[in-house]
């Protein structure tokens, strides 16, 4: 079965910006809010806002202003990665951040809900000891303010913390 056409042609370097609801229906699911979160796919800011409001201390990048986040350091040292990755790039995002965030850090992606299914990923997902949990968005994303169709796609928050001990957990935000 094959992923719905949405009628729009894509978007250059997949820049869709999250809204603003969907960065706060993160916050309850995270470790803490007390520190330096990397945004390194921030496009026009609209998470970097919304995690600032949030209470993060927030260092933004993309690759636009030139800076690469699958290949340059951090803008300054960080504790976690907070991003809506390019959906080309999503592994590669993740097992970049992966290896970057310290020993008591987090990241957190926010995916389709079915990329975890994936049996090339379970090195990320069901054998990793550091994913932690998987955020469902019980209300599909509207990219587009102005688009006339409704959402097709399901999306989550999963999330990697290093603190985390046991299995990962389930949960639904509005």
């Amino acid at each position: 079965m094959s992923q719905r056409d949405s009628g729009y042609e894509r978007k250059e370097r997949d820049l869709y910006e999250t809204p603003e609801w969907v960065t706060m229906a993160l916050a309850p699911h995270l470790p803490t809010t007390d520190c330096v979160v990397w945004e390194p796919a921030a496009g026009g800011g609209k998470m970097v806002r919304a995690l600032s409001k949030i209470g993060f201390d927030v260092a933004a990048s993309d690759i636009e202003t030139g800076r690469d986040f699958l290949a340059q350091p951090a803008p300054k040292p960080f504790r976690a990665v907070i991003t809506n990755p390019p959906y080309e790039l999503a592994t590669e995002f993740i097992q970049r951040a992966l290896g970057l965030v310290p020993c008591n850090g987090f990241v957190a992606m926010l995916l389709r809900t079915d990329f975890d299914h994936a049996k090339t990923r379970a090195n990320l997902f069901a054998n990793s000891p550091v994913f932690s949990k998987k955020v469902v968005l019980t209300k599909r994303i509207k990219w587009f303010e102005d688009s006339k169709g409704q959402p097709s796609f399901n999306h989550a928050w999963f999330i990697w913390n290093f603190e985390h001990e046991g299995a990962p957990t389930l949960a639904y935000a509005p």
